[in-house]
């Protein structure tokens, strides 16, 4: 497996190369995304919160609707996704293999509203999880993107 080359003192997930460092970091040190948010309890403390959030918010329904009724599941996926994602170790390629995003979900009708209801639920679940805004800036653009690009109606 090809590893990602690393820069110093950087954060980096699947976006671009980011500088957040706090003053007392050296130029030696090297952070990731995964790191900087605060690991594997942070990950599942967001997809937790997304999936809780996913089920209970009325605003949220039609994206909930395309989901199976247990949501276990799809809550460890995205937490494999993401760990990897956000820089930590590759779950869910060791598992799944490519994560081929798109055409795994073909299967779910996924409009604007089911797309901006999976980015509600995101966003809060990232706001109440990561205490950085820098941080959760950084993360939201790129899934932003991802949403866009899971949409397959009109």
């Amino acid at each position: 497996m090809k590893r990602r080359k690393r820069r110093a003192g950087i954060v980096r997930g699947s976006s671009p190369l980011y500088d957040i460092r706090p003053k007392e970091m050296t130029m030696t040190e090297t952070t990731t995304l995964y790191e900087a948010i605060g690991g594997d309890p942070t990950v599942r403390a967001l997809t937790r919160r997304f999936y809780d959030l996913m089920d209970s918010l009325p605003e949220a329904a039609r994206c909930r609707a395309v989901h199976p009724p247990d949501l276990s599941g799809s809550e460890e996926k995205l937490y494999e996704y993401l760990t990897g994602w956000l820089g930590g170790p590759p779950i869910y390629v060791e598992k799944r293999g490519h994560p081929m995003l798109r055409r795994r979900h073909f299967i779910a009708d996924i409009g604007p509203a089911e797309r901006d209801e999976w980015l509600l639920c995101f966003t809060r679940a990232l706001e109440e999880t990561v205490s950085h805004p820098k941080l959760r800036e950084i993360i939201l653009a790129p899934i932003t993107r991802l949403a866009f690009h899971m949409q397959n109606k009109e």
